[in-house]
């Protein structure tokens, strides 16, 4: 590899791998990477690797899987003289002990406009509030979370019909070639950060499967951006009779959301 920086990478799902691939087509590739443990996953229950851990073994980086962040793996990464930790999500809270080992700290790349958003959901919280505009931040890590300087934004315009997936997948496409575009800057010390504005900022929790659930008479536009947001999960749904009624597609028309297919409880996908 051709440039030569020293970085832990943490993250765990697919929208970490993914990133990890624009890394490495830029030549960048990380010293050590850390996601989460193996778990439990799909119908089965095997025992998954998650796409991180995946991608460190495909390209034969040394990887970890903590339990847990403490005084142990600590110790364990002061031996090492990396330059810089890149987080995307990795899905734990970073000590600050850990975030400030590296010689340039820790950075993050979130897909929202920071200081809006600042949280678990923002991609799907974006849509589901109606917003025309979202984008990408790089922030320097602070303990208190999404709370640190900017380093970099990208804005972009949100589709009038764009799912939470779609959305997500193009921001993490903008998002790991901003990173590339400022990791020679930043290693450089050419970058000048910019502090947020604490009384701009909002925050967005952490979706529950009871969110999908839908009011038939409420605004329909509100129903689109939610059929939006939770398009892969928890998906939209309403009760009929008793029974689960999920939307699979939808449609916003005059300003009313009009549903074309279903999968009712137990049965299979028709048209509604």
């Amino acid at each position: 590899m051709s440039n030569k920086l020293n970085f832990i990478f943490w993250g765990t799902p697919e929208v970490a791998s993914d990133t990890l691939e624009i890394l490495k087509k830029a030549e960048f590739l990380p010293s050590l990477i850390i996601t989460s443990p193996d778990a439990k996953k799909g119908r089965g229950l095997m025992i998954e690797a998650s796409p991180v851990a995946a991608f460190a073994k495909k390209n034969n980086i040394p990887c970890l899987k903590p339990e847990k962040l403490d005084e142990k793996l600590t110790l364990q990464l002061s031996t090492f003289n990396f330059q810089l930790s890149i987080v995307v999500a990795y899905g734990k809270i970073i000590p600050e002990d850990i975030l400030n080992i590296p010689k340039l700290g820790s950075i993050n790349i979130h897909y929202s406009l920071f200081p809006k958003y600042r949280g678990a959901s923002p991609v799907e919280s974006a849509i589901l509030n109606g917003e025309n505009y979202t984008g990408v931040t790089i922030q320097q890590m602070e303990y208190k979370m999404d709370s640190g300087p900017i380093l970099a934004q990208e804005k972009v315009e949100i589709g009038r019909d764009e799912t939470a997936p779609e959305l997500r997948q193009r921001l993490m496409k903008i998002g790991g070639e901003l990173l590339v575009r400022i990791l020679p800057d930043l290693t450089g010390g050419k970058i000048k950060s910019i502090p947020q504005n604490e009384s701009n900022a909002t925050h967005c929790e952490k979706i529950k499967k009871e969110d999908g659930l839908i009011d038939l008479n409420a605004d329909g536009v509100l129903n689109y951006n939610k059929f939006r947001a939770y398009a892969v999960w928890p998906r939209t749904y309403f009760f009929q009779n008793g029974k689960r009624i999920i939307i699979t597609k939808a449609r916003l028309e005059n300003d009313k959301f009009i549903i074309e297919k279903v999968i009712p409880e137990g049965g299979k996908e028709r048209n509604y």
